[in-house]
């Protein structure tokens, strides 16, 4: 007799060990059937959804898995020929989905299924939705303007492509690195030296430290020196100068597309497909929290400011104002001084597997599901942990998860979620299971400790486990809809909803252990930390605001010479008010969204932040936060759908009425009065 559970199948591991000339056969092998596929679907000569729409979206089903997996190994491969390989195939797939996106004989074929109203109205609710996303791609695309137009369009993307993996691999190839004595680091704990390199210089010890997160932040949070923090900085934003110039030639391309696409301005085109839909919403967005955060900032700088003042004056020293490298340092110190709050000594209650288990376990209990830890799995390094995703009741398999936490050499230099496949309905009826990647840079395990994690570590997990359980809980039956289609400005809200479940007692507690006693967090450390949870949140969200402003400075602009530089740092210092002192280098060559898929979309993380406050108070607040019930509305609600509906859609539904920015402002200490 076969049970149940033996019926289930469960999706194959995938196969990440590439050489080079397998990558680049099957970035050729890929881009010879998608032309295969676009020349079928452009023959019909009585096009339907059956032989035109779901053969280009079954082309998506396959191709785009392994066409993400390939160009997934540039950013975590330690073979600097397979990242090379990868990079160069990424470039080749993207100039072939361009190429395919812009022949007006398939979107022929497309745009009579769309003029089909009758026909249309026959399919089923996701079927119409792909159809019309798929005619609206081509539109985009540009496939309303001349064959002249198209040629000239088509070679400007194909430069934009070009910048974009250009910009990424010079930020994940290439790391700042100082050299330091111990007097000069005065300031950072025992446990940061431990295991460091060193190099002997004229006699002298010195540790190297690179512009790598675990060690570029606490030299940015506790060294007392204003030198050393400056020369971090200065070595973080002058790693790879040429980036700003891919940056500055990919704003005036983006402007050129738009306006040939008929668009006064890039955010005018992107912002069309959000749920923001036009710049002005941005901006007024973003003017009306700045006022707002402008008041908390006030006092911030104040306190902040006596505090350097007495620094300098103490070491003799004339004060000369608030620099960037100064914001870290003194937010921290501030702290530590109000509310008793000792990173080093609360990193020791956040060990990486604990953390991990208990976070796994928070998105167990509330979404239903299940997490098994592959043992020996096939993966890409052994840092890498894979785990398989199944309902709670093992009723059905859901996806596979990996989880590569530390930095090394040539990876991907910050926090991010990687889709790798996308969770699809087969044409016999199986299904494709979704698959996807967390890549982190955590502090890495040493001879005598575990990987400690700082609580803010712990909220970047909570919130990268947010994309990668949206990406595994997508429901649709095609992977046009997945992670990367869900509109820019509220795709951060999945993860930022379970950030709140970071700053809850009866969470952390149950995780939080010492790495040597196995003690269970202090009540009253954890009410420490609670209490902290907005301070300087002015200075903080003033910063978060700063990004989004320049963002929008430069792709909503008619002016194709704005100048990346300058707008960069002449907002941070009126924004932020912090300066930048006169030095080299530029904050903007390092920031990655806006070469990754977010210009014109950055105010996203606040816009979204909104929706994820207003859902945690009014759901889970109200309804308990570990209710399964309310998990599962939000999971079939928010989760499921992927990009097949609206957001707002599924938004309201789960809220039960339209979305209030109330608690939002709230949690942020600002409130609606301001």
């Amino acid at each position: 007799m076969v049970t149940r559970l033996q019926q289930v199948v469960k999706g194959a591991a995938l196969n990440f060990r590439r050489t080079p000339a397998e990558i680049s056969a099957a970035a050729a092998r890929l881009t010879a059937w998608e032309k295969q596929v676009h020349d079928k679907v452009a023959a019909q000569t009585q096009p339907t959804f059956a032989n035109t729409i779901a053969p280009l979206a079954r082309l998506e089903n396959t191709n785009g898995s392994e066409a993400a997996l390939i160009s997934f190994l540039q950013n975590v491969s330690t073979d600097k020929q397979v990242r090379d390989a990868s990079s160069e195939a990424e470039k080749a797939l993207a100039l072939s989905r361009m190429t395919s996106q812009m022949r007006s004989d398939v979107y022929g074929a497309v745009k009579k299924v769309l003029d089909d109203t009758h026909g249309l109205k026959e399919l089923a609710p996701e079927d119409r939705a792909l159809a019309e996303s798929m005619a609206r791609q081509y539109r985009r695309s540009g496939l309303g303007l001349s064959a002249d137009q198209r040629a000239k369009l088509e070679h400007t993307r194909k430069r934009l492509i070009e910048l974009g993996i250009e910009f990424s691999r010079n930020t994940n190839e290439a790391d700042g690195v100082e050299l330091f004595t111990r007097a000069e680091l005065a300031g950072l704990p025992d446990s940061y030296f431990c295991e460091r390199a060193t190099e002997t210089v004229d006699g002298v010890e010195k540790f190297v430290v690179t512009t790598k997160y675990p060690d570029l932040v606490p030299v940015m949070q506790m060294a007392k020196s204003e030198a050393t923090r400056r020369r971090m900085l200065l070595a973080e934003e002058t790693r790879c100068p040429e980036n700003i110039r891919l940056l500055q030639e990919a704003v005036a391309l983006r402007l050129d597309a738009a306006r040939q696409l008929g668009y006064k301005t890039h955010a005018e085109f992107v912002l069309e497909e959000n749920m923001a839909k036009t710049p002005n919403s941005v901006l007024e967005f973003e003017k009306d929290l700045r006022q707002r955060l402008d008041v908390l900032a006030d006092s911030e700088i104040t306190e902040i400011e006596r505090l350097k003042r007495a620094d300098m004056k103490a070491a003799n020293e004339s004060y000369s104002g608030l620099y960037n490298w100064d914001f870290r340092y003194y937010s921290n110190l501030v702290k530590e001084r109000k509310h008793k709050v000792n990173e080093e000594r609360v990193k020791q209650y956040f060990s990486v597997e604990p953390v991990t288990r208990g976070i796994l376990d928070i998105y167990q209990d509330i979404l239903k599901l299940r997490f098994d830890k592959v043992e020996n799995p096939p993966v890409w390094h052994p840092d890498v942990t894979m785990y398989e995703v199944w309902e709670a009741d093992n009723s059905a398999f859901l996806g596979h998860i990996y989880l590569d936490l530390f930095p090394r050499q040539g990876k991907y230099g910050h926090a991010c979620v990687n889709p790798i496949q996308n969770g699809s309905e087969n044409s016999d009826g199986s299904r494709t299971y979704p698959v996807a990647a967390i890549l982190a840079n955590f502090p890495k395990p040493t001879s005598t400790t575990p990987a400690l994690l700082t609580h803010d570590d712990v909220i970047t997990l909570l919130h990268e486990m947010g994309h990668l359980l949206h990406h595994i809980c997508i429901q649709t039956k095609w992977a046009h809809f997945g992670l990367d289609s869900v509109q820019h400005d509220f795709i951060e809200c999945p993860s930022q909803l379970f950030e709140n479940w970071g700053w809850e007692p009866s969470v952390l507690q149950k995780f939080a252990v010492h790495y040597k006693t196995g003690e269970r967090i202090p009540k009253e450390l954890v009410a420490q930390l609670v209490a902290a949870k907005n301070e300087g949140a002015g200075l903080f969200n003033l910063r978060q605001v700063f990004f989004g402003m320049f963002d929008m400075a430069i792709h909503n602009t008619e002016d194709a010479s704005v100048d990346v530089e300058a707008t960069y740092k002449a907002l941070r210092e009126q924004i932020t008010r912090f300066s930048g002192g006169s030095g080299p280098g530029c904050g903007a060559a390092t920031f990655g969204h806006m070469m990754g898929g977010y210009d014109a979309g950055y105010y996203g993380y606040l816009w979204a932040k909104s929706f994820s406050a207003d859902m945690y108070a009014t759901r889970f607040i109200k309804d308990g936060i570990t209710n399964a019930q309310t998990g599962m509305d939000y999971r079939r609600e928010i989760l499921c759908p992927g990009g097949s509906i609206d957001a707002s859609v599924g938004l309201e539904r789960f809220l039960g009425r339209a979305p209030s920015s109330a608690a939002f402002l709230e949690s942020i200490g600002v409130g609606n009065s301001q």
